[in-house]
């Protein structure tokens, strides 16, 4: 499937139209396929477009290898989150999560292979899905976003397994600890939660929000607001506390580096210490997501890509600076 066009636009203004639409484009959610060599973008509109990662690195890259190689789809309403397995690609919109066959999107003409929905309170509640996270131990997926549960389903079966219930608010992220296995849930609610996943219970909540060092009430309490903090889990307290005045809207590790994004056009590079090593501009004005490729089977797409509220998906080959824009 192609990009949706509104039947009403005749064909001399569709040029006109798409170009509306990128000018207002948010993308909310990335990922790498599992060589490693594309990577797939969803927008604000529904739509997924999958990038060709190694005809936009070659020597021999034109203007048109930085454009999407397929653009279908995917919902009705935004595509919040998606992650991949070896031969899935899962992704998330309003109450809905669908599947892909990686090789069938790479043959441009793709169609879901399945679509679920977790079970609601009510048939009417329609909640968007912030979040997905991949538990391979359990082969099961997690869902979490506007009904305040994390919902897990048996990737097996398609059938929903458990659901945990402790937010009193949006959650907007998953994060898993492989070892226990556990994982860790942040919200609308100012908290962040930890789940033992054996007993299907919370072990642990952290009120960031509490923290006098940590809270910015201007930004309010959810997850983003307060301070971006480094936290030690086990007694529960700060222990580095970042010097970021704008929300940062993603975060993860990287080495032994923390890499940030938010509001702003920077992807910002920390030390563990809290000091600032180095902020490097893109071309969005705020940032939603970062994805690091790091898949052995393509070390010559090894990247980090930014995206946000723009049409455009910065690619930086390294940290220090960004190389190109991929665009819708």
């Amino acid at each position: 499937m192609e990009r949706a066009v509104p039947p009403t636009v005749p064909l001399g203004q569709m040029e006109v139209f798409q170009a509306l639409q990128r000018l207002h484009m948010t993308i909310f959610s990335q990922c790498f396929s599992p060589c490693g060599k594309f990577l797939a973008a969803g927008n604000n509109y529904g739509q997924i477009a999958i990038f060709s990662l190694s005809a936009a690195l070659s020597s021999e890259a034109k203007e048109e290898s930085k454009k999407p190689i397929v653009t279908f789809q995917a919902h009705d309403g935004p595509v919040y989150s998606m992650v991949s397995t070896d031969r899935h690609l899962f992704s998330a919109g309003d109450g809905e999560v669908k599947a892909w066959l990686w090789a069938e999107i790479l043959k441009k003409g793709c169609k879901e292979l399945w679509c679920r929905q977790p079970p609601y309170r009510t048939s009417l509640e329609v909640p968007e899905i912030n979040a997905l996270l991949l538990v391979p131990k359990e082969n099961s997926l997690i869902l979490a976003g506007g009904d305040c549960q994390l919902h897990t389903m048996d990737l097996e079966t398609g059938t929903f397994t458990r659901a945990l219930r402790g937010h009193t608010d949006y959650i907007h992220c998953l994060a898993l600890r492989d070892r226990n296995p556990e994982v860790l849930s942040g919200g609308e609610d100012g908290t962040v939660r930890l789940w033992d996943l054996r007993m299907a219970k919370e072990v642990q909540t952290i009120e960031v929000y509490k923290h006098e060092e940590c809270s910015r009430p201007h930004n309010g309490r959810w997850i983003g607001g307060p301070a971006l903090t480094l936290w030690h889990l086990r007694s529960s307290t700060p222990t580095t506390i970042f010097p970021m005045w704008a929300p940062q809207k993603h975060v993860t590790f990287y080495q032994d580096l923390i890499l940030s994004a938010g509001q702003g056009p920077c992807v910002n590079q920390w030390q563990l210490s809290g000091e600032l090593k180095a902020q490097v501009p893109g071309s969005s004005p705020g940032l939603l997501s970062l994805s690091l490729n790091q898949q052995p089977a393509a070390p010559e797409c090894k990247v980090l890509t930014a995206a946000g509220n723009s049409c455009r998906v910065d690619v930086f080959t390294n940290l220090g600076y960004r190389a190109f824009s991929l665009s819708f």
